[in-house]
């Protein structure tokens, strides 16, 4: 569904479709800054929020990044994966599984990001699985947001970026 959220409906289910994606600097798994406004004006950036690092549905997920990654890192599009992990956390999981694109650490203050976002679990304090398209003007063109148990389908960024 093409210029609308996906995925729940209850309060906390993200933002929406049309809003300006909040602007962030978190720390990769390897120690660097990285900000969302570095990629826009020059590519669409798609925002991967999960859980827990070394968890099966949130390895499942990134190992379906990994292993296709010319779908999601190309000159007109970079992934960026965000958790409430800590950066030392990410580090290990990157290394143990090879993900060489950015999984970020929303650790400090916890889940800011996330809560930007409206993806901030309270209860389990962690990121649910939301998935957000950023056009290159910074607003949001297409999401998904998942609940802590349930794998995202990612065929709906396909469609979206054919009409990016």
């Amino acid at each position: 569904m093409l210029g609308q959220t996906q995925g729940m409906t209850d309060a906390g289910s993200g933002l929406e479709v049309g809003q300006h994606a909040p602007g962030f600097t978190l720390r990769d798994q390897n120690g660097a800054d990285v900000s969302l406004s570095d990629h826009l004006g020059k590519r669409h950036v798609l925002l991967v929020f999960f859980p827990w690092a070394f968890s099966g549905i949130c390895t499942g997920e990134l190992t379906e990044i990994r292993d296709d990654l010319g779908r999601f890192v190309t000159e007109d599009v970079q992934v960026l994966t965000i958790s409430c992990d800590a950066m030392f956390s990410l580090r290990a999981y990157a290394d143990r599984d090879g993900y060489f694109f950015p999984l970020l650490s929303d650790s400090w203050p916890h889940g800011e990001v996330a809560k930007a976002y409206d993806v901030f679990d309270d209860k389990a304090g962690v990121a649910r699985r939301g998935t957000f398209l950023v056009g290159r003007d910074g607003v949001i063109r297409w999401s998904l947001v998942a609940g802590l148990g349930e794998r995202r389908d990612f065929s709906g960024y396909d469609a979206a970026m054919s009409h990016a």
